[in-house]
């Protein structure tokens, strides 16, 4: 396999790859989905981020690549500042995965899909080729370029949108139930990928199991706020913990 990233697309200094400081957000109906926020993960630092059902983590994702932005406090990657000026070149550092592939998957072959974030980079042709062929054996799709995504399974479209953000060379994943609706194979195979990835990553889910086979630290989520934070092996086995925020002991 080859290197997974480039030297030249990890986070650079000795700061965090991301720095969520006092984040609040609401909506525009006035529901406060986030109240103060924050939360710092390091380079390579893969973090599993758990609760119950609007508990605010699709919200803190989207707030990572400035889809959304925040009513106050601030989100950092790699110390840069997520605002207007920053914003494309941190859509190009965050690579953001949505539970449904659907969501992700837009052209007419899988080639298409994983070439459009490098295509709008604009970066030269045998370079887009090149990044497109990394990323698809990085999932395991290699070979699959000229075949029409939503003639795929639900497991491989999954690893085709990976494969999107991949080809960007991000520092850091955000995904979104990467593990839901996959059967037994398609999800051992994630978790063998997740396992291998180096960016650092923060991983919407509610699948404990995954929790505890790939990521070292978690951050439970209720109501906007964090209400725990710390190494999954610890809180995995505090019954009560998961218990209070509906949560299943793997």
């Amino acid at each position: 396999m080859q290197t997974l990233v480039a030297p030249d697309t990890r986070v650079n200094g000795t700061g965090p790859a991301l720095d969520v400081h006092d984040l609040r957000y609401c909506y525009p109906d006035g529901t406060e989905a986030l109240r103060g926020i924050n939360i710092r993960i390091a380079s390579g630092e893969k973090v599993a981020l758990v609760g119950p059902n609007g508990a605010g983590k699709s919200t803190l994702l989207l707030h990572l690549n400035g889809v959304l932005r925040c009513t106050d406090g601030a989100v950092r990657i790699g110390g840069d500042p997520v605002n207007d000026t920053t914003v494309r070149t941190i859509r190009a550092r965050v690579g953001m995965v949505f539970q449904d592939p659907d969501d992700q998957l837009f052209s007419p072959t899988v080639f298409d899909d994983v070439a459009f974030g490098p295509l709008h980079m604009g970066l030269p042709e045998g370079e887009v080729y090149q990044r497109v062929s990394w990323a698809l054996e990085q999932v395991g799709m290699s070979g699959f370029e000229q075949r029409m995504p939503h003639h795929l399974s639900i497991g491989q479209r999954k690893r085709v949108s990976l494969a999107t953000v991949l080809s960007m060379q991000p520092s850091i994943l955000a995904l979104d139930e990467p593990s839901a609706g996959l059967d037994p194979r398609a999800r051992r195979s994630l978790v063998a990928l997740l396992q291998e990835l180096p960016q650092a990553m923060l991983v919407s889910t509610h699948d404990m199991r995954l929790v505890q086979e790939v990521f070292p630290r978690m951050v439970i989520l209720a109501e906007g706020k964090i209400a725990a934070d710390g190494p999954s092996a610890d809180l995995l086995t505090d019954s009560a913990l998961l218990e209070r925020y509906g949560l299943e002991r793997p």
